[in-house]
């Protein structure tokens, strides 16, 4: 390992990006850059019931893609298509009427290509989730 700043690094296969399954490759490269900042963070960790059927029963939801405790927060990519941006949009209000008290922060494509630009990474290597 090589020391930066008087601190130790971990080899990029030893982050927790790495050890993750994603569904998409933004979201991995938005955990390397959580990573890369020494930002906790958990993968779809919990799903929010939005939808009960007539018995009560949990009948569809929303599981925000990251879980930032330190924080206080959760994080959602929506850098797809405008069809499924709407539907993402629609899903998160829907969230946050009925649960008020949790903070959803909501990374657009414009948003998450110009973080990948102020760190030096081409945006065309990332496809939209």
């Amino acid at each position: 390992m090589r020391a930066i700043a008087g601190r130790r690094s971990r080899h990029p296969s030893e982050t927790p990006a790495a050890r993750c399954r994603f569904a998409h490759p933004s979201e991995r490269t938005f955990a390397a850059l959580l990573d890369m900042h020494g930002v906790r963070w958990e993968y779809e960790p919990v799903e929010f019931t939005l939808r009960w059927d007539d018995a009560g029963s949990p009948a569809g939801g929303f599981r925000p893609d990251f879980w930032l405790p330190d924080l206080q927060c959760f994080v959602e990519l929506t850098t797809a298509d405008q069809r499924l941006v709407t539907r993402k949009n629609a899903k998160v209000r829907q969230m946050r009427a009925l649960y008020p008290e949790v903070e959803v922060v909501i990374v657009y494509q414009r948003d998450f290509r110009q973080l990948l630009v102020h760190h030096g990474l081409d945006p065309s290597t990332v496809g939209a989730a």
